[in-house]
């Protein structure tokens, strides 16, 4: 199998950068470092060619900020760099991500030794999300089709077919990255998750997030969450009656 990692990584992110540097070392695989786009250096004319709003039903109810849009960009230059490249697979890893010894290299292997063309196999860093049926098992670790797919994007394994699918369907986008891969329904992809957690977050160990968040107020947090609580009901009614 051909297979290569991708390290999303924005260049002005200087305190991730020692990070990038401890994945290239270790992930076994061939890295390339994907220059991330900075949603804060979006012009107008490039945030309306890929953004637009209610696209999809359920609607997603927030519109999106710069740092989302330029998320969503750097995933897309990611899937198409595995397109481009004509791999089997690629394992995109965002760079705020530490495998966890004893447990990735495990998970990897079983992944890279499952993965379909049209597969995105999710390694979630929480370990109460993605639970469904188990796909694959070898030892500790397992592959399950998740009945509802957790949020984040901290590492997949994509492959070349369902790259190209969501290259596809994201040529425009109206809400975040990990949400629309919930949408299952809207491409042609099989979503697997690994399980238990063979990854772990440490932004909070490398300065935090590069995103500054106005401090927001009371009424405005809390319509938020309801907004937030109708949009999850609705999806997962969504997923519901696409079964």
């Amino acid at each position: 199998m051909k297979a290569e990692a991708f390290i999303i990584h924005l260049g002005r992110a200087e305190a991730r950068k020692v990070q990038v540097d401890r994945l290239t070392a270790t992930l076994p695989l061939p890295v390339n470092v994907v220059d991330a786009v900075d949603g804060l250096a979006l012009g107008d004319d490039e945030i309306e060619a890929a953004y637009r709003r209610h696209l999809h039903g359920p609607r997603y109810p927030f519109a999106l900020r710069k740092a989302e849009i330029g998320c969503f960009l750097s995933h897309r230059k990611a899937w198409q760099a595995i397109v481009d490249g004509g791999l089997d697979a690629g394992l995109i890893v965002e760079d705020d991500v530490e495998p966890i010894e004893g447990s990735f290299g495990p998970a990897l292997a079983l992944a890279l030794s499952t993965i379909r063309a049209g597969d995105y196999i999710r390694f979630p860093y929480r370990s109460h999300t993605d639970s469904g049926t188990e796909v694959a098992k070898a030892g500790e670790v397992a592959l399950v089709e998740p009945a509802h797919v957790g949020l984040g994007m901290q590492m997949q394994l994509v492959g070349r077919q369902a790259a190209a699918e969501l290259l596809k369907l994201t040529a425009t986008f109206d809400r975040p990255v990990d949400t629309t891969i919930q949408m299952r329904w809207l491409v042609n992809i099989r979503i697997l998750a690994a399980r238990p957690p063979a990854v772990r977050q440490i932004g909070h160990l490398l300065g935090g997030t590069i995103v500054q968040k106005k401090a927001k107020p009371l009424s405005e947090v809390l319509s938020r969450e309801i907004k937030r609580a109708w949009y999850r009901l609705a999806l997962r009614l969504a997923v519901f009656r696409k079964r």
